[in-house]
């Protein structure tokens, strides 16, 4: 029995994946559990595998296109299986591959086959329909060429992929090149959940914030020392700021929390969401425990996670269920800036750079290392006073990083 491919919500946010490649192809053997595709979905690149076991029989959807979850993709079945009820019509274009039957390529059925002519196809609208090839006319509409002027030799003049080809070597002189006065660049999955996960924290969620700025010299001192040792891992700043944070979440659980539609969900160990830039926008790993790890195994956790979600090969647990975010953008120079909230956690840490500014200590004016640390908070869950008692212990223990261990 055949069995349907269909893109599957590979992470608890996806709506729609693009199909970034097949890894088998049609007549290919397939058993359950197979990789059948590689998908890219809002977060990640992942597997899409194989429910079923025969053979690739038909790869409705081609590489590049991105349909809704829930869409069907392929088909699995015997050798000679009867698949026409899963694919429609059975329009395939050229190269073996079915027209896409999902809501978002979808192809019109072609019309009864006549006999071949060599009139051109008659425009539309004298109640005639061009008939093409379903890759002939994902190539038209993305040449922008006119269907209506292409001479179609296929069967019944059916316009396939050479016939472009023909209709542009045939065509006039184009006029000189211009450059575009803009460019339309479409949305990249993670860019799209990024725009919707905005909406729903910048909008419902009533932010405040709190800044604070933290004298960094012993902490600074204390980064020198651990990375003149030479069996470890090198540490940053930003390891200090997440082992910091974790330490002081334990204490503060009231920043430790989820708001939920009915109540108010505090966690007894502190998941640390890192914000990480990708290319196409911004993820954020989690740190799980992060109050029952060491320094050490922060910042080998933090490099490797960063890594992973560069290369979209995070695994949704991986980047999901954090209770607290932490977003650094010293590296950049920025010295101070504030975060929108990763719902439905409460508070989020925004870090400036560590600079050297001039301060007055005990009368006198030093030059000293200084951080900036802005909080937000959902007030909701988080009250200034609340919010203000844990920023202060943040500061107090990086002024002073042996507090993390006392």
């Amino acid at each position: 029995m055949a069995t349907k491919v269909v893109m599957e919500a590979l992470s608890p946010t996806m709506e729609e994946g693009r199909l970034i490649k097949w890894l088998k192809d049609e007549g290919d053997s397939v058993a359950t559990g197979d990789v059948l595709a590689e998908v890219e979905t809002d977060k990640a690149v992942m597997e899409l595998v194989a429910r079923g076991e025969g053979v690739l029989r038909r790869k409705v959807v081609p590489a590049g296109d991105t349909v809704e979850v829930g869409s069907l993709v392929g088909v699995i079945g015997d050798p000679d299986e009867d698949i026409s009820a899963l694919v429609g019509d059975g329009d395939r274009g050229e190269g073996g591959t079915a027209a896409a039957t999902t809501p978002v390529a979808a192809a019109a059925p072609a019309a009864a086959p006549t006999p071949a002519t060599s009139e051109a196809p008659a425009p539309a609208g004298d109640g005639q329909r061009v008939k093409v090839s379903p890759l002939a006319r994902r190539i038209a509409r993305e040449e922008g060429i006119d269907l209506r002027a292409v001479h179609g030799s296929g069967p019944g003049g059916r316009i396939i992929k050479r016939d472009l080809a023909v209709a542009a070597v045939g065509a006039s002189r184009p006029a000189p090149a211009t450059t575009a006065p803009y460019e339309d660049v479409p949305l990249t999955q993670i860019r799209k959940t990024i725009a919707r996960r905005l909406v729903e924290s910048i909008g419902p969620i009533p932010h405040f914030f709190l800044t604070a700025d933290v004298d960094m010299e012993q902490a600074a001192a204390a980064r020198t020392q651990l990375n003149a040792l030479e069996d470890g891992p090198r540490i940053s700043f930003n390891d200090i700021v997440l082992k910091v944070v974790a330490e002081a979440l334990v204490r503060h659980r009231d920043c430790n929390a989820w708001w939920q539609d009915d109540c108010i969900r505090y966690f007894a160990d502190a998941d640390l969401s890192v914000a990480v830039a990708v290319d196409d926008g911004l993820i954020t790993p989690v740190i799980r425990g992060a109050n029952r790890k060491s320094l050490r195994d922060i910042a080998v956790e933090v490099r490797d996670l960063a890594e992973r979600a560069r290369a979209k090969r995070l695994t949704p647990d991986e980047y999901t269920g954090g209770t607290f975010s932490v977003s650094n953008l010293g590296m950049f120079g920025i010295e101070q800036f504030t975060g929108v909230i990763n719902p439905p956690e409460a508070g989020l840490l925004a870090v400036g750079a560590v600079t050297e500014r001039p301060v007055a200590v005990d009368g006198t004016v030093q030059i000293r290392k200084r951080m900036r640390i802005t909080m937000s908070c959902d007030h909701r869950v988080i009250d200034g006073a609340t919010g203000a008692r844990f920023l202060q212990t943040v500061r107090r223990m990086l002024e002073n990083p042996l507090a993390i261990v006392w």
